[in-house]
């Protein structure tokens, strides 16, 4: 349980939406199994309806896992959809290709190994969609770096901006984990204040923030 949702509403929102099939539900099983996270059922639903909604043709990913969201993105964009993914963690990178591999995505989806900072400043290319999904104490960080990736009129999607419900609440806060609550917390104050960005906060999930990057004026 996340504290963010009562759990007979998650319960239910997951018990109405399709269950996914092939490589994606043995990925959610994989994941199951081995206590890696991925993003929630209802969340990955929604980020394959924004991706569609926008039209989107090149995402940035930031944070890989085993891919799962990666595919998420390519399944709803189509043969013609490229994505750009980042992640330093050695023992995901290569369970992360294999199943780029198995889904047959390896012309669309570009996995960079390394510290998401140091790639992102490599980066030439425009987006129309960047997922954070990330160090969660790097976020106002990693923002900076990659907020002039994203093209005007793009969306930026933060993952887990609730985190277990400690941003909301002190009540909830672990000690151990009051560092990233307290930058949590500083990163949504920013996104939510940001000149360039109009930014909601979904309580799904973990938490999302969704933030639309406004047109930039023309003198």
């Amino acid at each position: 349980m996340n504290n963010i949702n009562l759990p007979f509403i998650e319960e239910y929102i997951r018990s109405v939406l399709p269950t996914n099939t092939g490589l994606l539900r043995e990925i959610e099983i994989y994941a199951d199994e081995n206590h890696i996270p991925i993003v929630h059922k209802e969340v990955g639903v929604l980020l394959q309806v924004i991706t569609k909604a926008i039209k989107a043709k090149r995402v940035l990913e930031i944070g890989t896992a085993i891919a799962y969201s990666t595919l998420l993105f390519s399944e709803a964009m189509g043969e013609n959809g490229h994505i750009t993914t980042i992640d330093r963690n050695k023992k995901m990178i290569p369970l992360a290709r294999e199943n780029i591999k198995k889904a047959g995505k390896t012309e669309n989806i570009r996995l960079m190994e390394g510290d998401a900072a140091m790639v992102l400043r490599q980066l030439k290319d425009k987006y129309d969609l960047i997922f954070l999904d990330g160090a969660k104490g790097h976020y106002k960080y990693l923002l900076n770096e990659s907020i002039n990736l994203l093209n005007s009129g793009g969306v930026l999607i933060s993952d887990n901006i609730l985190y277990k419900g400690m941003v909301a609440t002190d009540k909830l806060v672990v000690r151990r984990q009051r560092t990233i609550v307290n930058r949590m917390r500083e990163y949504l104050q920013y996104i939510c204040n940001h000149p360039q960005l109009d930014t909601s906060i979904i309580p799904i999930g973990d938490g999302l923030a969704i933030s639309y990057k406004k047109q930039e004026e023309i003198e």
